[in-house]
């Protein structure tokens, strides 16, 4: 039975970083935040690994403006939250300067599962994503819409860079978050699976051989959820500013109805080779929009500006049938015109030489 419109929810969620104001470090008191935060949202507030993370997930929304305003509601009761207990709250793919040796786990069975299993990988994880949620109530569907979006996905990251700097350095990356998190064994792309029984049957494996525990564990950049009829887009830094994030959702949105259309009318899937996508990922990683991407369909680099409008244009019927491309477009050439948060966050550097004011930066670009 095809999809209609309307069964593309959306969900965002977003991971924070807890400022100690006087000294800009990340500080480890989500056990205290955490408890006036849910008293204001509930359980739409939750624990990360570490005790200086905390995020946040929407409910279900049907539309970029529901997105827009619990995006607002949420980073909102989370900074007042914060404030109360002497805080600030940051959206930063990285920290600029603090240490992940100096954070606290946090004592739930989960994290210290995942810290007796990975150790070292598990300790360095001191970074913070967007993941969007579009929903796909059909699991058949949501493996193929998963097949056609993996060309797409560097140019998703590319547009939300914003963790140019790693322990008081700036790395040369664009997202050093990315680089991070694909040292675990579970991450990257997706490979092209013929059906869902296919995907099943790959978890099964991956159980029985003692890989992963669960289907929670498999760390893709875009993956089908083990909890929800969803399809979740994980390749993104947390972004700077509310409108950042939902430009995210938008697109996320806009390439799932896209490629789900697609699907239906049996429009042969563009096979990437996963060497090919693993550089193009790469590529957005290092340079953002500062430099040329690559171009999967015509397999040559091209400037950034060309391929994000090759992306819009790919898009657009669905975002229009959203009533939505006026609003994704803009927010996309915004960030064009304006600079990703990695391009943002170092000409605050250049202009300062000081990285505590790159982090107040953020912590003002957060509450936006």
């Amino acid at each position: 039975m095809a999809l209609q419109k309307e069964d593309f929810t959306l969900g965002v969620e977003e991971e924070f970083q807890i400022i100690k104001p006087d000294s800009r470090a990340l500080r480890s008191h989500a056990e205290a935040i955490l408890p006036e935060a849910q008293a204001a949202v509930g359980d739409q507030v939750t624990q990360e690994l570490y005790l200086s993370m905390i995020e946040i997930g929407t409910p279900v929304c049907q539309s970029l403006a529901d997105v827009r305003k619990e995006l607002r509601r949420l980073r909102g009761e989370v900074i007042t939250a914060a404030d109360k207990d002497g805080c600030q709250i940051a959206a930063a793919g990285t920290h600029p300067f603090s240490h992940w040796n100096k954070q606290r786990l946090t004592p739930k069975e989960r994290y210290t599962d995942m810290a007796d299993d990975y150790q070292q990988l598990t300790r360095e994880q001191l970074i913070f994503g967007c993941h969007v949620h579009v929903g796909i109530p059909n699991r058949e569907v949501a493996i193929q819409v998963m097949n056609r979006v993996r060309p797409w996905l560097a140019s998703m990251l590319a547009l939300t860079t914003n963790s140019p700097f790693w322990l008081g350095a700036d790395t040369g990356y664009a997202s050093y978050r990315t680089e991070i998190w694909g040292r675990w064994p579970m991450s990257g792309n997706p490979h092209v699976f013929a059906s869902r029984a296919e995907y099943d049957s790959l978890i099964e494996e991956l159980v029985a051989v003692g890989g992963i525990t669960d289907a929670s564990k498999i760390y893709w950049d875009v993956r089908p959820s083990m909890h929800y009829e969803t399809l979740e887009f994980r390749v993104t830094d947390v972004c700077l500013t509310i409108d950042e994030a939902v430009m995210v959702a938008g697109l996320a949105r806009g390439l799932a109805r896209t490629c789900a259309l697609e699907a239906e009318r049996y429009v042969a899937i563009n096979h990437v080779r996963p060497e090919i996508l693993r550089a193009a990922k790469w590529q957005a990683a290092r340079f953002g929009l500062t430099g040329d991407l690559m171009d999967l369909q015509e397999k040559r680099l091209v400037p950034a500006r060309v391929l994000i409008e090759k992306l819009l244009a790919y898009i657009r019927p669905a975002l229009e049938e959203y009533n939505e491309w006026e609003t994704v477009a803009q927010l996309v050439r915004k960030v064009m015109d304006t600079g990703t948060g990695a391009e943002r966050q170092r000409a605050v550097y250049e202009k300062t030489n000081s990285y505590e004011s790159v982090v107040d930066f953020i912590v003002t670009e957060t509450a936006k």
